[in-house]
């Protein structure tokens, strides 16, 4: 078997179309079906046991678990699912697959989504041309949709074809008499083999070969149908390189629950297989440890004839062949109910452990300061508590809302004196990204209000409401503000203007009274209300601000007259400040909307 460096350059091109196609579709994901899809996926998985259950009816649908764990490190990505939603329908993904392997035993049915990967490609196209923006959005989905998975069937057929070419493996029969030893050598080279050919399924047929072949026994691959478990997770731990940290943390949960369970299946490996032995031998085919003895009682010449497919056979040849089918028939039985029992024991042993994974996989996979990622943390869209308790969850919540404003606006000013290119770059998509998260939490919120308000209210709670919902639309003006700002330091940057010393002190002080603004906005929102003196403060920076952009656009007229700088550079400069007067109108409207808030509840 050759493999060139061709072959490599279409394995590594394989996976950056993968990958390519993990980012389009959770870009697309988002934008399209964010919140109605968040809502399905939060009712499918309310509770541990219903998360499990729609893992299994997943993958058992598309026939591959794998696809349902890149599909949920996306939906984590899109934070559509928070992290431990998705360590329970990660944990049905692995009964799931054990269904799709009976299915594929008893009926040899097996649907390739890859297949379908152009035609989805040419109804894809129509909508990227659209000019409507959702119909893009759609557009953009389905194809990564098709490039996530041409990509994945063209990595499984890019890596060295073991499974045609078995022989290559013959060599690990030298290992087969070390005892335990043996069983962890076993473990390992099926880990390997599944992460080379990213295919479980290949790699259970490859097990089977070699136990037909005589190389190993039937336990040694039981021990590589474990390995097995743990090589299949290295597809969502690629599918999460480009993701964010809850998607890297989903991904890692994924290795974390398969290695655990075979840490403890390792520890009661002997009984739990005999036990497998005794269940296939009594209701089964046959005894699965036989095929291995069988094997090796025949020469091997005699052994090659009877496994291939266009020999003209004798009668005593052909008896060996069925004899040899049976056992082939009973092993493959055998290793597939290991498989299931495995997977359906462990999952309900994990499933009461699924905050611990989490814990460790948070710990492991520590949130830096430059992940951004959507998810709300004091409100849900399943079952409304009490209707005082909703209004103080969604006060909670405006509280975030309101500080990751505030930190957005730092991002900006940061933005202003970036020199450095790529740093630029960065500053500018990390606020992108905070832009598209405020957006939804927007949405979020306000539809949590709505409904908390169609419950029974006082009178007080419905003005709270109103003003809440007031205070949402005025946080999202306010980053609307902070991004408008970032904007325009990109054209003033892609201008090429450059500002005086006079400018850029302005700037500062303009941007110190917004920061000024949002700190005391902040404080008056920590407490529910504001008091006198808050207010005052408030609205005396506010007039500060209005005075300051009044003297500056003076300023301005006079300075370009004189030719202190060139009027290109005074339309970006005058934006800035202009759009900076405007979050100090945004920042005092939340104020008032909490002095109002106040004084109904005086």
């Amino acid at each position: 078997m050759g493999y060139s460096f061709f072959d490599l350059l279409t394995l590594i091109g394989s996976l950056g179309l993968f990958l390519y196609g993990m980012k389009i579709m959770s870009e697309g994901l988002q934008k399209v079906a964010g919140s109605k899809l968040r809502s399905a996926l939060a009712a499918m998985t309310k509770n541990r046991f219903s998360g499990v259950l729609t893992g299994v009816l997943i993958t058992a649908l598309i026939q591959s678990s794998s696809a349902t764990t890149v599909m949920v490190v996306s939906f984590v990505n899109a934070g559509l699912l928070t992290l431990m939603q998705s360590i329970t329908v990660i944990m049905g993904a692995n009964i799931g697959t054990t269904v799709t392997a009976w299915i594929i035993s008893i009926f040899g049915f097996k649907v390739s989504i890859a297949a379908f990967s152009i035609p989805l490609i040419a109804v894809a196209i129509p909508f990227i041309f659209s000019t409507k923006s959702k119909r893009k959005s759609i557009g953009e989905f389905i194809i990564g949709f098709a490039f996530l998975f041409m990509g994945l069937e063209m990595l499984k057929n890019s890596v060295p074809d073991l499974r045609s070419n078995p022989e290559i493996l013959s060599f690990l029969s030298e290992y087969t008499q070390l005892g335990y030893g043996s069983v962890l050598i076993f473990l390992a080279i099926g880990t390997i083999l599944t992460i080379v050919v990213q295919s479980s399924s290949a790699t259970m047929a490859i097990t089977l070969i070699m136990c037909s072949k005589g190389w190993i026994s039937y336990e040694l691959g039981a021990a590589m149908v474990l390995g097995e478990n743990i090589g299949t997770t290295i597809t969502a731990n690629l599918a999460a390189i480009p993701a964010n940290v809850s998607a890297k943390r989903a991904a890692l949960a994924h290795l974390t629950f398969n290695v655990f369970g075979v840490i403890w299946i390792m520890i009661l490996f002997y009984p739990f297989i005999n036990m497998i032995t005794s269940l296939v031998s009594q209701f089964g085919p046959g005894d699965p440890t036989k095929l291995t003895e069988f094997s090796n009682s025949i020469d091997p010449a005699t052994l090659k004839l009877i496994t291939s497919e266009n020999s003209q056979l004798t009668t005593q040849q052909l008896a060996l062949q069925s004899q040899l089918q049976s056992y082939q028939i009973a092993t493959s039985y055998g290793l597939s109910l290991f498989h299931t029992m495995f997977n359906i024991i462990n999952t309900f042993l994990m499933i009461w452990f699924v905050k611990t994974i989490a814990k460790i996989v948070t710990w492991v996979i520590k949130k830096k300061d430059t992940d951004e990622e959507f998810q709300l943390q004091f409100i849900s869209t399943g079952l409304l508590s009490t209707s005082e308790l909703s209004i103080l969850q969604a006060w909670k919540e405006l509280k975030v809302y309101a500080h990751r404003t505030e930190k957005m606006f730092k991002l900006v000013r940061k933005l202003y004196y970036e020199n450095h290119e790529s740093d630029f770059v960065k500053e500018f998509s990390r606020i992108q990204k905070y832009e598209n998260i405020s957006d939804r939490m927007e949405v979020e919120i306000a539809k949590y209000l709505s409904k908390v308000s169609d419950g029974k209210l006082g009178d007080n709670s419905k003005h709270e409401l109103q003003k809440m919902l007031r205070v949402v639309s005025e946080i999202e003006s306010v980053s609307d503000g902070c991004y408008n700002i970032a904007r325009i330091i990109l054209r003033k940057r892609d201008d090429n203007s450059v500002y005086n010393q006079d400018m850029n002190s302005n700037i500062e002080l303009m941007m110190n009274l917004i920061d000024g603004a949002l700190n005391q906005m902040n404080e008056s929102m920590e407490n529910n209300h504001i008091s006198a003196d808050e207010f005052n403060r408030s609205v005396n920076i506010e007039n500060e601000i209005n005075n300051f952009r009044n003297q500056l656009k003076l300023q301005n007229l006079t300075d370009v007259e004189q030719k202190k700088y060139d009027y290109q550079a005074s339309i970006t400069y005058m934006d800035i400040v202009v759009e900076c007067e405007k979050m100090g109108d945004y920042i005092i409207n939340v104020v008032e909307a909490l002095n109002e808030a106040t004084n109904i509840k005086l």
